[in-house]
């Protein structure tokens, strides 16, 4: 039985970093729980990592009941450089994207400060005198939201308190850095392994997350609407899940706020999915050693 248990999670975690995504991104019911989807996506990418690292620790406990160090080699060796090799490319790829996002967010928030005017009631806000309805937000420590003076001219108060929910959600949820977190795995993967499906879908579920705050204070219909006039805005680059109207997720969130509350069971069986796809390499870990 512990023979096969490195097999198993080396299987896990190629199953959980290339096969469930794919099907995952297919099960379009579970984006009526956004916050239970992303925690079952999040549990889904750290089993993966956590079962492809586990591997060479799962068969340590084989190679030491062998007599001849050779053999141990040729067992260990192989699995220790495998799972050095995805730490080292999350590290890499953690490194490049994070340092990619946060030059070019900084970039645009000393250029959004210079150009765009200032609301004196919220320091956050910046509004550029633009006429296309636009709004995002830029993330991070001086974190920013910013809204075109079409937004201002063509929105009434609920659907601008709609909007204003909305990318205060992105910042008060820190969503670039969940979002950051799936970007770096995805480049982390290789390129046959990678899954841009899932990485469309994570957005998605980010921005019907931020919706759902935005249908909070100010209505269904109001947000409705507000996506609609925002449908055809545009996200400046670094500044991930950061407009409402966000161009082609516009109909899809559109229906998902037609469709209303999911099914109790929805979320249920979102984040028993999340637990067994978190626990199941550390299970797997534990019982080689047992």
């Amino acid at each position: 039985m512990v023979a096969v248990i490195p097999l198993a999670l080396a299987t896990l975690a190629l199953l959980l970093a290339w096969v469930a995504p794919g099907l995952m991104a297919r099960q379009r019911q579970f984006r009526r729980a956004p916050r239970a989807s992303l925690v079952a996506w999040q549990a889904v990418t750290i089993g993966g990592v956590v079962a492809a690292v586990a591997v060479p620790l799962a068969a340590l406990p084989l190679v030491m009941d062998r007599d001849e160090p050779m053999a141990r080699a040729w067992v260990l060796v192989p699995a220790v450089l495998a799972s050095t090799a995805i730490v080292a490319r999350l590290l890499y790829a953690g490194h490049d994207v994070g340092t990619e996002l946060r030059r070019v967010r900084q970039d645009h928030r000393q250029l959004v400060d210079i150009i765009a005017g200032h609301d004196g009631e919220h320091a956050q806000l910046r509004i550029l005198e633009h006429p296309t309805p636009t709004a995002y937000c830029i993330p991070g420590r001086h974190s920013r939201v910013v809204l075109s003076q079409g937004v201002l001219d063509s929105l009434p108060p609920a659907e601008l308190s709609a909007v204003l929910a909305h990318e205060q959600a992105h910042l008060r949820g820190r969503h670039d850095l969940l979002l950051e977190f799936f970007t770096v795995v995805h480049h982390a993967v290789p390129s046959r392994l990678r899954s841009a499906a899932a990485l469309t879908e994570v957005r998605l579920l980010v921005e019907a997350l931020a919706d759902r705050a935005a249908v909070r204070r100010s209505g269904e219909v109001a947000t409705a609407r507000a996506l609609m006039a925002l449908a055809g805005s545009r996200t400046p680059a670094g500044e991930t899940g950061a407009t409402l109207g966000v161009g082609t997720t516009a109909p899809v969130r559109l229906r998902l706020l037609a469709d209303g509350p999911p099914h109790p069971a929805l979320p249920a069986v979102a984040y028993l999915y999340a637990a067994g796809s978190a626990t199941l390499p550390v299970a797997l870990l534990v019982a080689a050693w047992l």
